[in-house]
């Protein structure tokens, strides 16, 4: 996944703009990570007005799309007004040719505009999901999740969750490590499942560890992966009921405590891929798992390829070659 469209147009909101910019624009100061080739794409020779004053001339019509890699459609301001046609046909064009689209916040509009999210799931900011679904009552609308997308066609929820779906759709395609690296230059969180809940009812935690009992089980259990975690377990530690702690850890983290369990096994199972030789029922081990075959499951359904053909192909890769 090395080149990438982004799509603009009038009422184009800066924050996405930036974010994909941010993502796959090359930087000085992020050396060994993959060479992107980042097109911003729109109407031939016409200005676009992106929301709150800003204008950009295009580098690209939108024919430069059709040989991407990876399309990205930025959030817009005014979701409910129509698309313009020329983008929606040069979507439906970069689709047909197998290129993955993917849209930030309001940006789902327009995909579904064109007809590529009919029968798919589909998410936006949660204040549109419910205009989404009477809009396009044939796109299967997820109103809870941070990002979702299949068969190459891939939406995500406001602000912080379009830099999510990025982080992920990079970790797809180029390992944890280049992902973690965007991460760590952006001074964000290098990773958040897609299934985490949009808004969490409690999002400060406390001001130290020691005064957050949930904090410290994730610090414990993070530093002991390879324990026969349980809820049960996890609430003891924190000194709480079952219920009361699974209700707690959830509200506090947008997501249930074995599904952060897995996500984290998951990803300490990547980094140890791409980074060790250890064998891979030496990495299931560490990571929680009785052995390579229970580990291949749950990794092969959230990554899309076993976890030797991870290694295979990310396993010693500079992320500036290949």
């Amino acid at each position: 996944m090395r080149t990438v469209g982004c799509v603009i147009f009038d009422g184009v909101r800066p924050f996405d703009y930036a974010v994909i910019g941010e993502v796959w624009a090359n930087r000085e100061s992020r050396p060994g990570l993959p060479a992107f080739e980042l097109r911003i794409c729109g109407p031939a020779g016409a200005r676009v007005r992106l929301g709150g004053g800003l204008e950009r001339v295009p580098d690209f019509g939108l024919d430069a799309l059709a040989d991407c890699d990876l399309v990205v459609v930025p959030g817009m301001e005014r979701p409910d007004e129509p698309g313009d046609p020329a983008v929606l046909a040069a979507l439906r064009a970069a689709h047909e040719r197998g290129v993955t689209l993917a849209s930030l916040c309001a940006g789902a509009f327009l995909l579904a505009e064109a007809g590529l999210l009919d029968g798919r799931p589909a998410t936006t900011h949660w204040a549109f999901t419910d205009r989404l679904a009477r809009r396009f009552p044939a796109v299967d609308v997820h109103p809870e999740v941070l990002f979702t997308g299949e068969g190459g066609l891939w939406t995500s929820a406001g602000v912080a969750a379009g830099i999510d779906l990025c982080l992920h759709l990079v970790r797809a395609a180029h390992g944890e490590r280049a992902a973690a690296a965007i991460a760590r230059a952006m001074v964000t969180a290098p990773f958040r499942s897609g299934g985490q809940a949009q808004f969490i009812p409690s999002p400060v935690p406390q001001p130290t560890e020691a005064d957050d009992p949930l904090a410290r089980v994730r610090t414990e259990v993070l530093a002991a992966l390879d324990t026969p975690w349980t809820v049960r377990r996890m609430a003891a530690l924190a000194v709480m009921s079952e219920r009361t702690f699974a209700r707690r850890f959830t509200a506090t983290t947008g997501t249930t405590p074995l599904r952060w369990l897995l996500d984290q096994r998951i990803l300490t199972a990547q980094r140890l891929l791409e980074d060790t030789d250890l064998p891979v029922d030496t990495v299931a081990t560490r990571c929680g798992f009785s052995s390579a075959v229970s580990l291949r499951p749950p990794f092969t359904t959230r990554l899309g390829i076993p976890p030797r053909e991870y290694r295979r192909t990310f396993r010693g890769r500079d992320a500036g070659v290949s």
